[in-house]
């Protein structure tokens, strides 16, 4: 099954009619390469017309689900095959992830919640393939095991996805996760018995919203229609509906609560009121935060909802609720985001109240412990902490231990103890207990590490994009790392759905930079560091400022003497992935390898499978005649080409149904035939994994370390003397 590629053709043709074509598996020309690849059958006669615009797909048949198309599978089989081949082929490859095993091996707390009299918290002992859930009545206890997903499937691969714990903590509403599968099974673990109840919770996805009620006699929660059998990972999900679950009963006398019959692609979520009296339901359309919203005042029997928000122009979340005063972080009016309280007796926009008015920097997180508002912004990608009363006056700071990022500061309105985890790119997550009453931040968990994070540092730069845009950067290596421009260098960058790249540890980067690389992360345009102006211009029609951002930040390492062409590597997962797909289109000769992951690589169908659809306030539709001529200029796989490409290995899983692996495996079925250079354009299917969340500890060292691999062989990285060993 597998041939020679033999003479050169460029890519796919996008043409202005449609051209006669025989019969519809015929072999095209394929292009030389100094690989031996599978055989990808080429369909020339699947030509889709857009506006008037011919666009050829000859690989549609690898959208195909691969437990559904035998040719897919055995597609699958014969590609991973030539890639492990080559990986393998790599003694360094074997000490790297005997090194990456090392460092993975330290114990990882999370961050405690308190529900009634106990608290909980996910640990890891190091490396164990799934992290547990444990439970203490006092901080200074020993942690006692309430539940451990590890022993749910021998491989690792099912996974505890979410807990939602009742108000006094007696129950726990969690999700199980299969094989990386987005789709989730609710299950109810009563915590003192030990005894997994009979209640199951079928049809959601992404995660289920569990509002407890603060009696527990059950939840809110939204769902879909449970997906007819075989079409779990490819097909759209229409019609979700907020239902309530009493705890002792089967779902099927789940009670509907709220559904709109007449749109489809709406998505709904619950959320309850401090006090339960309110029902909140957030209406979206897509992935931007924006959202009608619409309640329910239980105190009232089979009250009707009442719209309070009509439109779907702004963000909304509900932080805190006094009665029938609701106070809302909203970016109505503020781009930055603000907090304003609306009194549902007098809900009308002119008596709005603004709690706390629009600041200097984006507004990131929000939430009311012991009284006061904690508030975190970001200042050019960093975590900047401050505190607000409750009537917006300002009152001081949290003192953070360094640069990086914060996250946490959970807890009650009526109590001043909260939590929150500190870290950066080279230093891994410390736990702090914070008391809102005295400001004072304690040290309770701080990891013990193989490495010394005093070896390392980071430094925050600018640099200007095409349009003189400043883009933020932050560098990552080991001290006294000489400028000479022959550094092997990961550059790494998202770009996309209004989210943030904060500073965060991983072990994975923390072994590039020990094996001597430098670890870069730009803070591109399309995120949502400096707000919604921010991440609208790195969208739709814009979407190419994202992809200028990421060239100049390649450009800046090379004039700065950190790296050079030769030794500059790209990555990038998710939206990321058709960020590196799009850049080694468009500036080939700026990287010596790239791992393009997970990524959305057929800018013209996307939204034809599961989540896709949701996507297009990013990236437009192609339905759209402007919003398809923008798509078709930077499409990865639709801008396959004859290019001096950096080496590449694509990087995708076999049960991911968020980007569904067809984008991949089209993209590097172009890249092959397209392609007529030495340089490998190799793909890694993962099995029995997804789009990335549930990956077994095992999984991801393994992944990382054929990711490392791969681009130290050709970014010229030597391991150091005895690494791994």
């Amino acid at each position: 099954m597998s041939r020679k590629l033999l003479a050169p053709l460029v890519g796919l043709t996008v043409v202005a009619t449609l051209t006669a074509c025989s019969g519809g598996d015929q072999q095209a020309p394929a292009a030389k390469s100094a690989f031996t690849y599978p055989d990808s059958k080429r369909d020339e006669t699947v030509v889709d017309d857009y506006h008037g615009t011919k666009v050829a797909d000859p690989y549609r048949w690898l959208e195909d689900d691969v437990r559904d198309n035998p040719q897919v599978a055995q597609w699958v089989k014969e590609q991973n095959a030539v890639t492990n081949d080559y990986l393998q082929s790599m003694p360094e490859r074997k000490q790297i992830e005997q090194r990456m095993t090392q460092l993975w091996d330290y114990a990882k707390v999370g961050m405690p919640t308190k529900k009634g009299d106990r608290y909980f918290l996910r640990m890891n002992s190091g490396l164990q393939n799934q992290s547990p859930v444990y439970q203490m009545t006092s901080l200074d206890d020993e942690p006692t095991l309430v539940m451990d997903p590890n022993t749910w499937s021998d491989d690792g691969t099912t996974a505890l996805a979410e807990v939602n714990y009742s108000p006094s903590g007696k129950y726990i509403a969690y999700g199980i996760q299969e094989d990386g599968s987005d789709w989730r099974t609710g299950k109810i673990l009563d915590v003192d018995s030990g005894k997994v109840l009979d209640d199951e919770i079928l049809g959601t996805k992404y995660g289920f919203g569990v509002n407890w009620l603060e009696d527990e006699s059950g939840f809110y929660y939204s769902r879909f229609p449970i997906p007819e059998s075989g079409a779990d990972f490819q097909s759209l999900n229409h019609f979700q509906k907020v239902y309530f679950h009493k705890l002792g009963t089967p779902q099927s006398e789940d009670v509907v609560i709220f559904e709109n019959k007449d749109e489809p692609e709406w998505g709904f979520s619950p959320s309850l009121t401090d006090d339960n009296r309110y029902l909140l339901i957030y209406t979206r359309t897509g992935t931007d935060r924006r959202y009608r919203v619409q309640y329910i005042d239980r105190t009232k029997p089979d009250a009707a909802p009442v719209t309070l928000i009509d439109n779907f122009d702004y963000a909304w979340g509900l932080v805190h609720s006094a009665g029938s005063k609701l106070y809302f972080v909203t970016t109505h009016n503020a781009p930055l985001r603000r907090v304003v309280m609306i009194d549902l007796d007098n809900p009308t926009e002119e008596n709005w109240v603004e709690v706390i008015p629009e600041q200097d920097l984006n507004l990131d997180g929000l939430s009311l412990v012991g009284g006061k508002f904690i508030a975190q912004y970001l200042k050019d990608a960093l975590t900047e902490v401050r505190l607000f009363d409750m009537d917006g006056k300002p009152a001081g700071t949290v003192e953070l231990p360094g640069i990086g990022s914060a996250s946490g500061f959970g807890g009650k309105a009526e109590e001043p103890e909260t939590f929150y985890s500190f870290s950066g790119y080279t230093r891994p997550g410390t736990i702090y207990r914070y008391n809102v009453e005295t400001g004072e931040s304690t040290l309770w968990k701080q990891p013990e590490l193989a490495f010394n994070p005093d070896d390392y540092e980071s430094k925050q730069v600018f640099y200007p994009s095409k349009d003189g845009t400043k883009i933020p950067m932050i560098i990552s290596h080991k001290k006294g790392v000489e400028l000479d421009g022959k550094n092997p260098t990961l550059i790494y960058g998202y770009g996309g759905f209004n989210i943030s790249l904060k500073p965060r540890f991983s072990v994975a980067n923390l072994a590039w930079m020990e094996m001597g690389g430098i670890y870069a992360v730009c803070n591109l345009r399309g995120g949502g560091e400096y707000g919604e102006k921010w991440h609208k211009a790195g969208t739709k029609l814009n979407k190419q400022n994202v992809f200028d951002d990421f060239h100049a930040g390649a450009e800046y390492l090379i004039k700065e003497g950190y790296t050079s062409p030769e030794h500059l590597a790209s990555y990038g997962r998710s939206n990321g992935g058709l960020l590196i797909g799009a850049t080694i289109n468009q500036r080939p000769e700026l990287y010596a390898a790239a791992l393009p992951t997970v990524g959305v690589m057929d800018m013209l169908r996307f939204n034809q499978f599961t989540a896709g659809r949701y996507w297009v306030d990013d990236y437009g539709n192609s339905a759209n005649p402007d919003e398809f001529a923008a798509q078709i200029k930077y499409s990865p796989y639709h801008n396959a080409a004859d290019l001096d490409y950096p080496a590449v290995m694509v990087n995708t899983a076999d049960t991911d149904d968020r980007v569904v692996p067809g984008h991949s495996f089209k993209y590097i079925a172009a890249m092959q035939h397209a392609y007529t250079g030495d340089k490998p354009m190799l793909i890694r299917i993962e099995s029995n994994a997804g789009h990335g969340s549930g990956k077994p500890t095992h999984k991801t060292i393994e992944e990382y370390s054929d990711m490392w691999a791969f681009i130290a062989k050709h970014t010229g990285l030597e391991l150091p003397e005895g690494y791994g060993k």
